[in-house]
């Protein structure tokens, strides 16, 4: 069992207005395990110990063994931390676009005695480090001893692409993720404190609405889920999710394209997680009908087909309208 605490509350879960099921949770040796992986569909993993060796990562062990490294971190003026990309800030875009956080770099010594000592109104803070040899050896040494075997294992029998990356994360106690889906499988490992991560399945794309492929904000939903504007998107009514609350030692399987909005528990202490994403791999049959994720990278693919051919990012929404208003819409 990794290091944290042994239980949650369900007064430390914040409020939202969405139907949530329950994600499955199944021993690693569960035979229906990989057969939900294989079907895109999330489940919390138990007893896999893929993360074992970094039980003891604490704010405590990590200063002691990372104290020459430096690590990223993300600023916010609250609690919300959503990311975007600042190479998509176009001259054009920069009087309208706002960054909603910042990054910065800091010893994580200099993070743990922030984080310690931090009151409310002053910005909250998000460790996210990649994982990789600069991290100190002791660190190094720990990262060696995961269940290599077992993830390895799996990304073979599901045909995967190679690990990208692994990223460690640290976070204060309220740090919100908004809704997002990544491009890569994703197993996402807990090590301290409690995670909630709410799950949406490809198919609830219309639901979620989400920024165009050219925004800052791509992959993530427009809809804020704390006061959902239902005038502007009225279709977010109509979605429903699932939920995983992730302890220490568990591991959640996030499916390609899957759309996910993570929270570390209020009142809950910091968390540590690694993630460890695999690019998806090849589509080598392609069954019909259509699975939701396969929709949703087409639907990528034409956006940026269009901006490309266009020039002109304005135009892409006029020229959607123009294809289906009177020709896919209504009785016909």
């Amino acid at each position: 069992m990794c290091d944290g605490s042994s239980s949650w509350k369900e007064s430390q879960l914040r409020n939202y207005d969405i139907p949530l099921k329950s994600v499955p949770k199944l021993s690693f040796d569960d035979p229906r395990v990989e057969q939900l992986i294989s079907e895109n569909k999330p489940v919390i993993i138990t007893g896999s110990d893929l993360v074992y060796s970094a039980s003891k990562w604490n704010l405590e062990y990590l200063e002691k063994h990372m104290e020459s490294s430096t690590c990223t971190v993300i600023m916010s003026p609250n609690h919300i931390f959503k990311y975007f990309d600042e190479k998509a800030i176009t001259p054009a875009m920069k009087n309208k676009f706002v960054p909603p956080t910042r990054k910065v770099s800091m010893k994580i010594s200099d993070f743990s005695k922030r984080l310690n000592n931090w009151k409310s109104g002053e910005e909250r803070l998000y460790l996210q480090q990649t994982l990789n040899n600069t991290v100190g050896p002791a660190i190094v040494q720990d990262f060696i001893k995961f269940r290599w075997d077992w993830i390895t294992a799996i990304q073979k029998k599901m045909a995967w692409g190679p690990l990208t990356s692994n990223l460690l994360l640290i976070g204060m106690e309220g740090n919100v993720t908004p809704c997002h889906y990544d491009e890569q499988q994703n197993f996402f490992a807990q090590v301290k404190g409690w995670k909630r991560v709410i799950l949406f399945s490809p198919e609830h794309y219309g639901c979620l609405y989400p920024h165009t492929v050219f925004h800052p904000h791509d992959r993530q939903s427009q809809v804020d889920f704390e006061k959902p504007d239902l005038n502007k998107f009225p279709r977010f009514e109509e979605v429903q999710g699932e939920e995983a609350i992730v302890g220490p030692g568990e591991v959640l399987y996030i499916p390609v394209y899957w759309w996910h909005h993570v929270e570390s528990l209020l009142n809950g202490g910091y968390t540590v997680s690694i993630n460890f994403w695999y690019k998806a791999g090849p589509t080598v049959d392609i069954i019909y009908p259509l699975q939701g994720h396969q929709k949703l990278a087409i639907m990528r693919n034409v956006e940026k087909m269009l901006i490309e051919a266009l020039k002109d990012p304005e135009e892409v929404g006029s020229l959607f309208r123009a294809i289906v208003l009177g020709r896919y819409t209504g009785d016909s």
